[in-house]
């Protein structure tokens, strides 16, 4: 089903001075720093396996027997692991290698004759594996292990921890499925399905392939694996905390995935789901399972996702509530919600090609996702909130540090999501800087595409094709660059007429050094929320190009919560070279509400008097980077 497939994130060098940047800072600065934070909190310290085990780091949550993030522990492992794996296909370093390997020996050592391998019940209750696949995340840690196994074996070429995970496997294997003695479980926290779909890109096992099919036709079948699991443990089903209406939509798993068609529950879980559909759906060919991912898709677009490209706004299960339920000071936006939602548009695009998943990843992207990172690369958001009286800070770890790797692992892989390879075609979904080289059809292609993009919308794309014969190459039109105009070696090209599901395409025997000359007009642009979106009436978000802004109280002299933004006010754009290193800022007209004529009375007869002043707005990705102070996306217009 798939007509197109990802580029390697390894044949594409990125020379723009953003990504180039961000990457950078990962490599050098992140995935160290990771690595100190994980031995502080004693993540390192778990795959020694003491005897009798060290008090837990993070105390359990209702008694002796409830919950502690420290069952996650191997998956940030995992996420490490696959962070550096790709840190090592960019540049080889001794040093972080070493590191890799010492940990790859404990998680060797570790594992159980059997194959089983789960540092949290190896080191504290052995006895009750596999008992609580609802609340536990075995099988969510092993995905995320496996990960790890399969990037590091790329980059390097060593393949003892991806044995390691195969073996542990063949162990999962046995024990689940419809057969004679078997369980017929699956993951509470999905994972592992996008795991394993990796493996049998890989390797071409189909083993692989069909045990990522069962985890995701056994979710939601009845009578229901985790009341079962739950009465078997000697636990009431109906006591889970999340057992909300009868039904376990908060794991999306309250009815079979093909029967789904409105997002719930837990955000993370629920991307990480429909990107394993995807991925299912393009490898089976499975006209279901795709249907219902558009279905989903639609759903939480139209009625569930924050202008960010963000996702859940209920920190209570850290997900979904109602349509149009998207608070702003409140809101969760969870960096990995946004993260998962990246790697499901990217794997919806592949399977035809369609502009409309590129805009809303590349929204994710530079929004939702780039924010949980700091600029110095050692800060993180959990929460990603769109509106902040200043107390909402960057942390330099959590308890449960899933956001850290992921938004790691993401950077030091987005060369992967700029092309896509198809029949005959080439398509270029995200611009930045870069040079490409790629094979189509058995063919060597360079391409170059030199940008300042995000900050500029003026592309170069030069085409260095191996030999000759015609092919298609697809360059990506934003939906917000509406008079897009573009040249051929100097010729004007009918965009409008050659632009079909967001992409100019443009079929021709490429010679060496072809040139198309791109202009994506960004003017600032003003958002406004369907009137449903209580929160969000009579106020206007600021945009431009694919960034969102945001005003912050360092750039403004006024207090945030006061600025009034006149609706006939223009948006001014300026580079400011001294900020950020480089980023252009929107600077308006507005007003503010007057104070010092108040006085002492908490309630009068006469309005607030309106005063002139100045708004200035930022990337959103950039907030929070600089002094404490209040921040607003949304702004009152007036």
């Amino acid at each position: 089903m798939r007509s197109y497939s990802p580029v390697d994130f390894t044949h594409v060098s990125l020379t723009g001075p953003f990504w180039a940047e961000r990457l950078e800072t990962v490599l050098t600065r992140t995935v160290p720093s990771q690595y100190r934070k994980l031995e502080e909190s004693g993540i390192l310290e778990s795959l020694e396996l003491k005897d009798p085990p060290p008090p837990l780091r993070i105390p359990r949550i209702g008694g002796p027997d409830g919950h502690t993030h420290q069952v996650f522990w191997d998956s940030d492992i995992g996420k490490w692991i696959e962070a550096a794996g790709y840190a090592l296909r960019h540049r080889r370093d001794p040093d972080l290698e070493a590191k890799v390997d010492a940990i790859v020996d404990q998680l060797e050592a570790a594992q159980m004759a059997d194959g089983y391998l789960n540092l949290w019940y190896q080191g504290h209750e052995i006895e009750k594996r596999w008992t609580n696949l609802r609340d536990r995340h075995e099988l969510y840690n092993a995905g995320h292990l496996l990960e790890g196994a399969i990037a590091y074996y790329q980059a390097t070429g060593k393949r003892k921890l991806l044995d390691v995970l195969e073996r542990y496997l063949d162990h999962i294997r046995t024990t689940f499925g419809t057969g004679p003695g078997q369980k017929r479980g699956y993951p509470g926290h999905q994972e592992i399905e996008l795991a394993l779909v990796k493996l049998y890109r890989l390797t071409g096992e189909r083993k692989q392939l069909d045990l990522a099919a069962y985890f995701i036709d056994q979710r939601g079948a009845e009578p229901h694996y985790f009341d079962e699991e739950a009465v078997a443990r000697g636990d009431d089903p109906k006591a889970y905390h999340f057992y909300a209406n009868g039904n376990y939509q908060y794991a999306q798993a309250h009815k079979p995935v093909r029967e789904q068609d409105k997002v719930v529950g837990h955000a993370v879980r629920a991307m990480y789901m429909y990107s394993a559909m995807a991925d299912l759906a393009a490898e089976l060919d499975d006209d279901s399972l795709r249907h219902a991912c558009e279905m989903l898709w639609k759903d939480v677009t139209t009625t569930r996702m924050y202008v960010t490209g963000g996702f859940g706004p209920s920190a209570s299960n850290e997900g979904f509530t109602t349509d149009y339920d998207l608070p702003n000071d409140t809101a969760y936006c969870e960096t990995c919600a946004s993260i998962a939602f990246v790697f499901w548009a990217q794997r919806m695009l592949n399977l035809d090609l369609d502009g409309h998943y590129a805009e809303l990843m590349e929204l994710a992207l530079y929004n939702g996702t780039l924010s949980g990172l700091s600029r110095d690369g050692e800060l993180y958001f959990y929460e990603n909130k769109l509106e902040s009286d200043g107390s909402h800070r960057r942390w330099p770890w959590h308890p449960c540090p899933c956001c850290t790797m992921n938004v790691s692992r993401l950077v030091a892989s987005v060369g992967g999501y700029f092309y896509s390879v198809g029949p005959d075609a080439i398509a270029i979904n995200l611009y930045g800087g870069n040079s490409a080289d790629l094979e189509l059809d058995g063919r060597r292609i360079r391409i170059v595409e030199e940008s300042l993009y995000p900050l500029s919308g003026k592309v170069r794309v030069s085409v260095h094709p191996d030999g000759h014969g015609p092919f298609t190459l697809r360059l990506r039109i934003p939906d917000w660059a509406t008079d897009a105009m573009a040249n051929l070696n100097g010729n004007p090209v009918d965009v409008p007429g050659q632009t079909e599901k967001g992409y100019l395409t443009i079929t021709r025997d490429w010679i060496d050094g072809d040139v198309i000359d791109l202009d994506l007009p960004m003017p600032p642009r003003r958002i406004y929320a369907n009137p449903k979106v209580k929160m969000d009436r009579h106020r206007t978000a600021l945009a431009r190009g694919p960034l969102v802004y945001c005003a912050e109280q360092v750039d403004n002299e006024t207090p945030i919560a006061d600025l009034l933004l006149p609706r006939t006010a223009e948006l001014v754009e300026q580079m400011r070279p001294d900020l950020f290193g480089g980023v252009v800022t929107l600077t308006t007209k507005a007003e503010t509400i007057a104070r010092d004529d108040w006085g002492p009375d908490l309630y009068r007869t006469a309005p607030p008097t309106p005063a002139p002043t100045t708004l200035t707005a930022i990337p959103y990705y950039l907030w929070a980077n600089r002094e404490p102070g209040a921040m607003q996306v949304w702004i009152r217009e007036s």
